[in-house]
């Protein structure tokens, strides 16, 4: 589709679970899909991919979690992935759709995890971004401190000099100071900071064998398996083929866990698959949904089906 012709993004707010939350969306006329942003993130990290997916003819809406980006931090830092699900649950109602399919990166993944195994009948597809029950705590710590490492800056390119030194395998020009506006905040000092609630950080602990098990948002590595081992839609889990984060085991376990899901990965791309390669991590993407999630044949299958 020709620049001129692109879907137009258009945003607002949503009532979600005890919080307003604001959201962008291209609406292509065709079936459902909400994006959900990983931890210190905001919606406006996913703009390019959403765009795209809002041209192939989806009715996409990208949300800013609680506690991140535009949305209303949350009272007595409730960040666990029951609240972060409640708040998608009560905003699907709003958006018009019974139902919907679930892209999430991250945090965002875990929440589109555990929201498909409590509430099947809300979600029609499920594709995991660089995330899984399993995930390995060296990758998850080194976020973590580089997050806290790095809580202020003094110019959008000092933001780009530490996410280069994060990521030096990171592609140049994916890095964009005039992106990086949109997802931080200025202080009123002039210093830029993540615009995220920092309470909703949670601990990183060591095992024996290296994989992430602390509590998760509220979840334990074993209570998430059992939540995967309930999904029965179309599953798509994308990984960077350098990510610390999730590893080769951590996928080998959820494709044992949901048998019929199905996995891809973006070569020279980490954790960060999106912002790392995205044209490459979409043509991991959209195949999938082609074949398991047309944004024509699904939508008027719901519609139907209602």
């Amino acid at each position: 589709m020709k620049s001129r012709d692109r879907v137009p993004e258009t945003t607002g707010s949503l009532r979600g679970h005890g919080v307003t939350l604001r959201y962008s969306r291209w609406q292509g006329g065709g079936a459902p899909i909400v994006v959900l942003h990983g931890g210190g993130q905001t919606r406006h990290a996913w703009e390019e991919s959403c765009g795209h997916l809002g041209d192939l003819g989806y009715d996409v809406t990208a949300l800013d979690l609680r506690g991140h980006g535009e949305s209303e931090w949350a009272p007595n830092q409730e960040y666990g992935l029951m609240h972060f699900t409640a708040d998608v649950v009560a905003v699907l109602p709003q958006l018009g759709h019974p139902r919907a399919a679930l892209l999430g990166f991250s945090l965002g993944g875990l929440v589109s995890l555990y929201l498909t195994s409590r509430h099947p009948e809300l979600c029609t597809a499920l594709m995991l971004v660089d995330v899984a029950p399993r995930l390995e705590t060296n990758g998850v710590r080194r976020i973590r401190d580089f997050m806290t490492r790095h809580e202020s800056f003094g110019s959008l390119d000092e933001v780009v000099a530490a996410l280069r030194e994060y990521n030096p395998n990171r592609p140049p020009d994916s890095i964009r100071p005039e992106s990086l506006e949109r997802n931080l905040r200025q202080r009123p000092d002039g210093r830029w900071e993540w615009h995220y609630d920092r309470y909703f950080r949670t601990p990183v602990t060591d095992t024996a064998d290296g994989a992430y098990r602390s509590r998760i948002m509220g979840l334990s590595h074993e209570e998430l398996v059992a939540a995967a081992r309930t999904v029965r839609v179309p599953t798509l889990v994308v990984r960077g083929a350098t990510s610390d984060v999730l590893s080769e085991d951590g996928v080998r376990e959820l494709l044992e866990t949901i048998p019929h899901a199905e996995a891809a990965t973006v070569e020279r791309a980490g954790h960060q698959v999106a912002g790392d390669r995205n044209d490459a991590f979409l043509v991991a993407l959209t195949p999938f949904l082609a074949r398991a999630y047309p944004a024509r044949a699904a939508h008027a299958e719901a519609r139907v089906s209602d």
